[in-house]
């Protein structure tokens, strides 16, 4: 069985560890930069309760040594930017286990330290297709230290390289962006703050949100936000220290001493802050009539409002483990069967997370009333959907199957690939 993974982030590299373990399975992971080049991952996230959920039911090992490089997402804060709390959200009344505030770059190490020799770095994609030798499978050609190397009969070939993935767009075409009506600003900071930014908060004036937690070794990642039309560009008047202290003056009152020390971070960087506009894609997981998977924003491109982005790169990438797993162990070794398996489990699952974080970005749009957008958020039936988005990870097999597919793999993990 040839499998070929395109792309060693979130969910590439923890597929990548996983099914190589598989006895008869050659797997190649593809990935562009180098092992130690994480430089385009300068940020921070917060990855949600969910998908370490999700990772210790598939990989305990793999989850507790995320966990030892990141620090716990356990509270969400909401504030006005004089400081007038709004609410006060301990996670432990929605979520199950905590979750995680940890760098880009910090998590991409990991979990490619974890994926080991089953990532092949440097490589550069130059074209992807059809078989040229066998109907429903497909081949990959790519250059690694200066030589261009082929891949053809692949049996399966999962897309995890991003919004703008190459695969998605060789055999499905471009997904079409739905833009938000909202453009951020996210920048990594060192922390100067003595306490001030810890756990999740957010600031509002206005429409204008404030975000910002601290993330180790001893940084705070910042992200603000400014509405904007549909399509619409990011003004280059925003980024400047003068119009963003503007912009997060509070309506009444002072700033408070977080705002006051996010600002003065915030703009001593910004010639290092990255701007992008909110937006999302319709949801693909598999193709009709070859055996192409895609995982996280090549499948779902979506708005990063409640930080479901990683995290549900990471969700889909435990549920296909697991289902590849657990169709393993019962000898069942047809991609296709495997493909409609990962998309029943995970398409009604992302269109639920996908509604969520659009209807959640509310206080962010023009002319918004933060005051009146985060009242509902502390009402019963967000909170059930909170609950819902937290504790109902859906990964397509019962626990009793994933335990087993889970041994059988530990079990294998000493046997070559054929």
């Amino acid at each position: 069985m040839k499998i070929v993974i395109v792309g060693a982030g979130v969910a590439g590299a923890i597929l990548a560890r996983r099914l190589a373990r598989l006895p008869g399975v050659e797997l190649h992971c593809l990935e562009r930069v180098g092992p130690d080049d994480h430089a385009e991952a300068g940020t921070g996230l917060n990855v949600g309760p969910n998908a370490i959920k999700a990772l210790r039911r598939l990989d305990a090992e793999l989850a507790a040594e995320v966990e030892a490089a990141s620090l716990p997402w356990t509270r969400w804060d909401i504030a006005l930017t004089n400081g007038t709390p709004l609410m006060a959200l301990p996670l432990a009344q929605v979520a199950d286990n905590p979750g995680i505030r940890i760098r880009w770059s910090e998590l991409y190490r990991v979990l490619r330290q974890g994926a080991g020799p089953a990532i092949r770095y440097g490589c550069t994609l130059e074209s992807v297709g059809a078989s040229t030798a066998a109907p429903g499978k497909t081949r990959v050609r790519f250059t690694q230290d200066g030589a261009t190397h082929e891949i053809d009969g692949i049996d399966l070939l999962v897309g995890t390289d991003g919004r703008y993935s190459r695969v998605r767009e060789t055999f499905s075409g471009a997904p079409e962006p739905r833009h938000i009506g909202v453009a951020i600003l996210r920048v990594l900071v060192p922390d100067t703050s003595a306490g001030l930014v810890d756990d999740y908060g957010q600031w509002f004036s206005g429409c204008h949100r404030l975000l910002a937690f601290r993330v180790p070794p001893d940084h705070v990642y910042i992200a603000a936000t400014y509405p904007v039309a549909p399509g619409a560009p990011v003004q280059d008047a925003w980024k400047t220290e003068a119009v963003m202290r503007a912009t997060y003056q509070p309506a009444q009152g002072e700033a408070s001493p977080a705002v006051r020390w996010l600002l003065d971070a915030m703009c001593a960087q910004l010639h290092d802050a990255h701007w992008a506009r909110m937006q999302e894609a319709d949801v693909r997981f598999a193709e009709p009539d070859v055996d192409v998977l895609y995982l996280g924003d090549s499948a779902h491109g979506m708005a990063p409002t409640l930080g479901q982005g990683a995290t549900q790169a990471m969700e889909d990438a435990c549920a296909a483990a697991l289902i590849v797993e657990d169709a393993w162990a019962r000898d069942q070794r047809t991609p296709r069967v495997w493909l409609d398996r990962i998309a029943e489990a995970r398409s009604e699952r992302l269109r639920f997370v996908m509604d969520l974080s659009v209807r959640a970005t509310d206080t962010m749009l023009e002319g918004a009333d933060p005051v009146a957008g985060t009242r509902w958020k502390t009402e019963a039936p967000f909170q059930a959907e909170l609950a819902a988005l937290f504790r109902d990870v859906a990964l397509g097999v019962p626990d009793d199957a994933s335990a087993q597919a889970g041994a059988a793999t530990t079990s294998a993990a000493a046997m070559p690939a054929a």
